[in-house]
Order: C-alpha cells, then structure tokens, then sequence
C-alpha cells in the first residue's frame, strides 16, 4: 500500500517489544502447565501415601476419650509389630474403628469386679482409662486370646462396645489398617500420641 499514508511499517523498537512479548506469554504458559503437573504429582503422592503408608481418619464416638476425642482427624501408621497399649485402628463389619489393644496373642485378659483389667495376672496401670472396665461383656472371663489375634477396649470403658462383647471379638491381624500415633486436627489438639 504505497499510495497509503496512514499505514507505517513497525519500528524495530515495536517488533523487539512484541517479540519479547509473545516469549513472555510461551515462557508463562510453560511455568504454568509445569506448576499445575507438579501439584498434581504432589497431590497424588500425597494420596498414596496416606492410603497406603499413613491412612489418615477423623474419630467418630467417644469410645476412646479421653485420649481421642470426636471429630479429631488421626493418622495411623502401618506396622508390623502392635504391642499392649497400642492405639489401633481396624475393620469390623465394613467400618473402622479404634480401639487400644489390651492383650496380644496367647495373653489372658481378666477383669475384676472392681473393674480392674488384668492381663496375664498383673493389673494394668491405666490413666489413660475414663472408667473402670464397665460396658458391655458377654465373654467368660479370664479370656485367653487366640493365636494371631488382638483383645482391644476402648478408653472409655463404659460407652466402648469392644472385644468385650461377643460382637466385636478379638481382632485379627489381617483387619488391622495401623497404630494411631498422630492427631492432625483440630491444631489445638495436634501432635504425637504417647
């Protein structure tokens, strides 16, 4: 368009400030395709671990205060070895629950008519017990509990519906999803169980 005197060709300034535009826009949407990848990644990283290594869970009931209380989101962590005292986790009858285990394979667990729980005939110290082993109990005690098997009650003894109860039973170790060792939340509430 010779003739045309309104149209001007761009200065190398306006080509140079395009240019470093257009690098700016491919160099952004880079940043940004590989940011949103990474968070992905992240994001199922995180997914696998807490199914897989450190199933996290939020506390329904108040079978287990006061150590846990309702609401409270705890992570379990996958172990081999559960011991007396433990706080586990496991399935029963298509839900999970959490209980502290009291005896392990071949103990056998008494309770006295003072409440007073007994494994192998030593009494337990339990200050973290809200009551004495009251509830529900349908078992002949003394219970000796049986090869690969857990005898578990919760904390509060008189709400916890446990291995007491005929219902529950012992648990097996192919039920167990983990010891409890964390409350995440409420942050007030969070930290490492002793």
């Amino acid at each position: 368009m010779k003739g045309d005197k309104n149209y001007e060709l761009p200065t190398a300034e306006q080509l140079k400030n395009e240019m470093d535009r257009l690098r700016y826009k491919r160099s952004y949407i880079r940043t940004l395709t590989g940011t949103i990848g990474a968070l992905i990644a992240a994001a199922a990283a995180i997914v696998l671990l807490s199914v897989l290594v450190f199933p996290v869970m939020r506390v329904t009931g108040n079978s287990m205060q006061p150590t846990l209380k309702e609401d409270q989101v705890i992570m379990c962590r996958r172990s081999a070895h559960v011991k007396q005292g433990d706080i586990i986790a496991f399935y029963h009858n298509k839900k999970i629950l959490v209980k502290r285990v009291i005896g392990v394979s071949g103990d056998t667990v008494d309770i006295g008519t003072d409440g007073r729980v007994t494994v192998n005939g030593s009494a337990l110290s339990e200050p973290y017990a809200a009551l004495s082993a009251e509830g529900e109990c349908d078992i002949t005690l003394p219970f000796t509990v049986p090869s690969g098997r857990y005898f578990v009650m919760g904390d509060d003894r008189a709400v916890s519906v446990d291995s007491r109860s005929s219902a529950v039973g012992c648990i097996a170790e192919e039920n167990i999803i983990g010891k409890v060792n964390m409350i995440i939340l409420p942050f007030s509430d969070a930290g490492k169980l002793n």
